[in-house]
């Protein structure tokens, strides 16, 4: 039985405008790119072409449509159980953060690998480095405490040629480090990334996993399936989110002329007021929030800097013109 026909908006809206994902998925397009995710797409209810979105391998196999057809990969795959992020949401951060190094350069977004960025927690999947190297030419230095994602995400950057020389892994050996053992002596880095643990423990995100299937299929759900995956190293941390930004804070303190931007993703509207706080006790001189907005999804970054405006002005100059 087909439903009545769901009318849908032309683009999504609260995506940024840059992001390329702000359009219905195409997915003749995306199966001429990725032919393998032609097994997955089914026709809904609502006689409209979809991919069921609580089934790992086809979100798995939709984000590697997106990436072969949006930012020209060639190959990527991720560990089972292991975090598949939706591509729209981590583009937007991208973008967002682009806009704000455009707004210290007299509007003109810095581009090319002298561009350099940290992703703190890349993940096997390594997406912000693809989308951000494909957007905007960045180079990164992607950091991760789990080996195996650093496997993952080292095998990625070899079957794709254009990565090679511009995304380098380095394995953190300390989980409660993001600066330390990680920024070399004199290295400079134009923006720092973050997608923090959201949890403190693998129990709590199940439980939140089990709260969000239950509203989306309008009944009671009893078993956690992660459709997005994600292992425990990916998912949780002592003290969550906030205890995770906590730390970071204090040690972007002792790297304060290391980077231009710091910054991070803040999932928790509650965490806020306790991140401004750390933030005014570290000195921090700028402090900006972007909004995000994805489907129901409301987030934000937290960005900061300890550089006065004319250690800015210094720094635009000598990286970026």
């Amino acid at each position: 039985m087909v439903d009545k026909k769901k009318e849908h908006p032309k683009e999504k809206s609260k995506l940024h405008p840059r992001n390329k994902h702000r359009k219905r998925y195409d997915f003749k397009q995306l199966i001429s790119s990725c032919p393998d995710l032609a097994e997955f797409v089914k026709l809904n209810n609502y006689n409209d072409e979809s991919i069921d979105f609580h089934n790992p391998e086809a979100v798995k196999m939709l984000n590697k449509a997106l990436l072969m057809h949006y930012y020209d990969i060639d190959y990527w795959d991720i560990p089972q159980n292991y975090l598949c992020p939706p591509i729209p949401g981590r583009a937007d951060y991208i973008h967002y953060i682009a806009d704000l190094l455009s707004s210290k350069n007299n509007e003109k977004i810095p581009t090319g690998n002298k561009v350099k960025c940290l992703d703190i927690g890349v993940g096997a999947n390594c997406v912000y480095p693809i989308i951000g190297n494909k957007e905007y030419g960045w180079s990164f230095i992607g950091t991760d405490i789990d080996s195996v994602s650093i496997t993952s995400a080292n095998k990625i950057i070899k079957f794709n040629k254009f990565l090679k020389d511009n995304i380098e892994i380095r394995l953190q050996s300390n989980s409660r480090d993001s600066f330390s053992g990680i920024i070399q002596k004199d290295e400079k880095y134009d923006l720092s990334i973050c997608n923090p643990p959201f949890h403190s423990s693998l129990e709590e995100a199940q439980s939140s996993t089990i709260r969000k299937l239950s509203n989306l299929k309008h009944r009671k759900v009893s078993k956690a399936s992660l459709n997005f995956g994600g292992n425990k190293n990916e998912l949780c941390c002592e003290g969550g989110e906030l205890g995770f930004v906590r730390d970071m804070i204090f040690q972007s303190k002792r790297f304060s002329d290391s980077c231009f931007l710091f910054s991070t993703l803040i999932s928790k509207q509650s965490n806020l007021k306790e991140v401004y706080k750390l933030l005014r006790t570290v000195e921090a001189l700028e402090v900006k929030t972007i909004p995000m907005g994805q489907g129901n999804k409301i987030s934000r970054i937290v960005v900061w800097t300890f550089l006065n405006q004319e250690q800015q002005e210094n720094w635009i100059e000598t990286r970026w013109k």
